[in-house]
């Protein structure tokens, strides 16, 4: 078994919150989004947000305007410009030419069906092939396997041995480039230190982990917060059309993040205004108070005062 410890040198804290731009965003996209910037800002770092519009398939026209507009609202600013993935193709193309002098792709002609049938984990089939790579999608020969790694959260993490051995794609046969693919290589570019994002990423980050080995750069301390969920395994989504949150009464949705993120929030906090309870969160945040848990399941309105949660 393949060991990864997450182990990046500690430097200037840099995060990030990263949403895509296909809705607006809900009580699960705002814990992601408060777990990070409290994350950062409580160790004296950087905050930034790039919007994830890579995969343009699924991409609504005004989305991204939406999302930073509810930001604001919830005294979330971030430090830096926001980068947009589809304006960062050369950096992914290079890391594809780099990968490439180090005989590290190769082009693929299976479809998704094809790879079911068979499993649905990918067997190398056209690895020996010799497919030309134009209009082909690409799959990284998987040299470092991560089957298992440390979550500041969630504590050990074991990867599917057969997973974690798998050639990923890395470019969709569309020309899309892959999200396993652009989140590492954005991560790299922004010299993110630390990344808090939800526990439906654990097996995606052995991947992730094993491609910036390969890159050889070190990769971020990962933290996985709970996922919001309205019944087990029943995560709260844009594809499942969760309820936008609220930008013109933030104060609510704002507690509720506060004690879904285990700070123990008092209902007086609603009495101060935005920036004033975001500075109470900060003073008063810690990531070992968040509950150890991949799933927290919300038993009432996602806005109510009062609201109560399940540990699952």
């Amino acid at each position: 078994m393949s060991t990864t410890a997450v182990t990046a040198p500690m430097r200037n804290y840099r995060g990030r919150f990263a949403p895509s731009p296909s809705g607006p965003l809900h009580f699960g996209s705002l814990v992601a989004a408060v777990g990070s910037y409290l994350d950062a800002k409580s160790n004296q770092g950087a905050w930034l947000v790039r919007i994830e519009d890579i995969d343009t398939t699924r991409v609504i026209e005004g989305a991204d305007t939406d999302i930073l507009t509810t930001l604001e609202a919830y005294g979330l600013q971030w430090d830096e410009d926001v980068a947009y993935q589809t304006k960062r193709h050369h950096l992914y193309a290079h890391t594809i030419e780099y990968l490439n002098s180090q005989q590290g792709v190769y082009a693929c002609h299976c479809s998704r069906k094809e790879i079911k049938a068979l499993g649905g984990i990918y067997q190398g089939h056209c690895q020996s092939l010799q497919h030309s790579q134009q209009n082909s999608a690409l799959r990284l020969i998987q040299r470092h396997a991560t089957c298992h790694y440390n979550d500041l959260i969630q504590g050990d993490i074991n990867v599917d041995h057969a997973l974690a051995h798998e050639d990923y794609l890395i470019k969709r046969s569309d020309g899309l480039y892959a999200y396993q693919l652009v989140v590492v290589v954005d991560d790299i570019e922004q010299g993110i230190t630390n990344v808090v994002r939800g526990a439906d990423l654990l097996e995606p980050t052995a991947r992730q982990l094993s491609l910036f080995k390969q890159l050889d750069k070190p990769a971020p301390r990962y933290a996985h917060l709970p996922l919001a969920v309205a019944k087990p395994g029943f995560k709260l989504s844009k594809q499942n059309y969760a309820p936008a949150i609220d930008k013109k009464n933030p104060k609510p949705a704002l507690l509720n993040a506060f004690e879904f993120l285990g700070l123990a929030p008092s209902t007086e906090l609603l009495s101060l205004n935005i920036d004033e309870m975001m500075t109470w969160a900060i003073n008063n945040y810690t990531l070992q108070n968040i509950p150890k848990v991949q799933q927290i399941q919300i038993s009432q309105q996602l806005q109510s005062k009062a609201p109560q949660f399940t540990h699952l």
